[in-house]
């Protein structure tokens, strides 16, 4: 079993030199931010997880891009929560030195929200010294583009609301009982370097996840692994406490309910609302 000793977890801590931190959608919920996954996991009549495939896209990318505005402006009012921030302190040196003053860390988060970048972005900017800590987003960013075309390289953040004239309006429409609206593709965002179609620059089902092999190297690196908020069930992320624990490390889970996902790996376990648990635990 697990253990729930905070002083034990918190000597290990102490004495971590690489720290990796995995997060999923438990970190953004007290944000606010619907999962997709399990139990109500549905975008109007669809399943939402299908529609996040290049095979959706082929199919209506009409359909697509309205899921990903809907989604684009359901996260746009969304903040950071309290969880997001205690991380984000422990990528400054002026708060992790307090409770791991020779580790590096990296975080690792499957959320394309954004939010864990924002919370350190603001945190940065009130700071004189600026963070050592690297935060990845293994799955992209929801106001991030990329160009379809296959010899263009334009990628770029776009935070126009909306993103282009013809998705604006469309949830309401669907709301009014109305039939799904059909954008034409020359309405669709469009790659202002070459005029071909743009696409959500996130990381569908299938498609390989963003710096792996930095990610991968962290995690053989890794003496303490702390996962937090994610039922570990989406790949390779599933599989990172797994290579930590293999090489050795320490593995902490915080969740709002068990992880069984982890039962064979966890040192320690952690169950609360991560927005509360993170910082009380950790320390920072």
């Amino acid at each position: 079993m697990p253990s729930t000793s905070i002083e034990d977890f918190r000597g290990i801590l102490s004495n971590a030199r690489n720290i990796l931190v995995v997060s999923g959608a438990g970190l953004s919920a007290a944000s606010g931010i619907a999962t997709f996954r399990g139990q109500g996991g549905r975008w109007r009549k669809y399943d939402a997880s299908i529609l996040a495939t290049l095979a959706a896209w082929h199919e209506n990318q009409s359909r697509v891009w309205q899921f990903f505005h809907y989604r684009r402006e359901e996260v746009r009012s969304k903040r950071p929560n309290d969880g997001h921030y205690a991380l984000a302190r422990m990528c400054m040196p002026k708060w992790r030195r307090t409770v791991a003053p020779n580790a590096t860390i990296v975080h690792v988060t499957q959320n394309i929200d954004g939010l864990c970048l924002e919370a350190l972005d603001e945190l940065s900017s009130a700071s004189e010294e600026p963070p050592d800590g690297t935060i990845i987003e293994m799955h992209g960013n929801l106001f991030d583009v990329v160009c379809t075309a296959f010899d263009c390289d334009y990628r770029a953040k776009n935070m126009d609301y909306p993103i282009c004239p013809a998705l604006g309006g469309t949830e309401a429409i669907v709301a009014a009982g109305n039939v799904e609206p059909v954008v034409r593709r020359a309405d669709l965002p469009h790659c202002p370097k070459c005029q071909q179609l743009l696409r959500p620059d996130v990381v569908w089902f299938g498609e390989r996840p963003k710096q792996i092999q930095r990610i991968l190297e962290a995690a053989d690196s890794a003496d303490l692994c702390l996962v937090v908020g994610t039922s570990s069930l989406v790949q390779p992320a599933s599989k990172l406490p797994e290579r930590v624990h293999a090489n050795g490390g320490k593995v902490a889970v915080f969740n709002l309910e068990p992880n069984t996902n982890h039962s064979d790996e966890a040192d320690f376990e952690f169950v609360g609302p991560c927005e509360s648990e993170i910082a009380r635990i950790l320390g920072v």
